[in-house]
């Protein structure tokens, strides 16, 4: 799994720029547009947390806990809707962003969650958190299918039965390479080059092999509700980002002013934050990556 070293290196660096970007809860994983590209940004997101209060139940009186909180928007609309949420993020920052609004947000692995940690819970949600459960070295170790049926185990112990627990995730696509193609030395328009990248700008993260290899690891608890690929959402969701973090203001110059010594000493930060690259983008147009959200029902 990548750990909080990991987790701040993508997550922490970029807190500032993103609070000031995009807001102060925002969300930082794929918006439901379901085609409508006509959507404003905000629109597509609130349209997301609609489904997802639908799918697993989010109202007075119940009890969600958020796995990879970020920084809190799903938690702001459980709390709009009159329930109570618990994150669990690895980032400090994004954990101080929540708790600056009010938001219950632990700073923990998701993946050592246990029923006595925080008691029982109605529903689970886990947005855009699920690709950082396994490492590559997890996965060339054979350990990938048993960290991901472990999560599930500890997510069923959480929930009744009937529960349900909404993942929304990216996923490794059709066109994907083996995974020892992968090269920073190949050429910049290489799927090797591309796929090299994002492992500079997501350390510690492998992702799951399809829709199919989650679906299996959660079988022995859960029966799928609901599957759908949201892959041109996250497209259109990642341009809509680029222009905001693109568009300047004087207090994102005096930010980004700050992490100029660590563009001067560290290649990786170069590589994950200054290629001019968009990497992800790259990977979903080219089905080297997929994305998508799965509902699942405690059996």
């Amino acid at each position: 799994m990548a750990v909080q070293a990991d987790l701040e290196f993508t997550y922490s660096l970029i807190d500032r720029i993103f609070r000031l970007s995009l807001g102060e809860t925002a969300d930082f994983s794929g918006a439901k547009y379901d085609g409508d590209f006509s959507l404003t940004l905000e629109e597509a997101q609130r349209r997301k947390h609609d489904y997802v209060a639908e799918q697993i139940g989010i109202g007075p009186g119940r009890r969600v806990l958020d796995l990879g909180c970020g920084w809190g928007p799903l938690l702001a609309d459980i709390r709009r809707r009159g329930a109570t949420g618990v994150g669990v993020t690895l980032s400090t920052a994004q954990a101080e962003a929540c708790r600056r609004h009010g938001l219950d947000v632990r700073v923990m692995d998701a993946r050592l969650i246990e029923r006595d940690t925080f008691g029982p819970f109605d529903a689970v949600a886990s947005l855009g958190a699920f690709e950082h459960f396994c490492s590559l070295e997890e996965y060339q170790a054979g350990r990938q299918d048993r960290i991901y049926q472990d999560l599930f185990a500890r997510i069923a112990s959480l929930l009744p039965v009937g529960g349900r627990f909404f993942l929304q995730t990216m996923v490794f696509g059709r066109n994907m390479i083996p995974a020892e193609r992968i090269d920073l030395q190949a050429p910049r328009d290489s799927d090797e080059f591309v796929l090299g990248l994002m492992t500079r700008q997501f350390p510690g993260s492998w992702l799951p092999y399809g829709a199919e290899q989650v679906e299996r690891a959660a079988a022995p608890h859960f029966r799928l509700v609901a599957k759908s690929s949201g892959r041109l959402d996250y497209l259109e969701t990642i341009r809509q980002w680029r222009r905001r973090f693109a568009r300047p203001t004087l207090r994102k110059t005096l930010v980004k002013a700050t992490l100029v010594p660590r563009y001067l000493v560290s290649r990786d930060f170069r590589l994950a934050f200054a290629s001019g690259i968009s990497a992800n983008s790259i990977c979903f147009e080219r089905e080297l990556m997929d994305h998508f959200r799965l509902v699942f029902e405690r059996t």
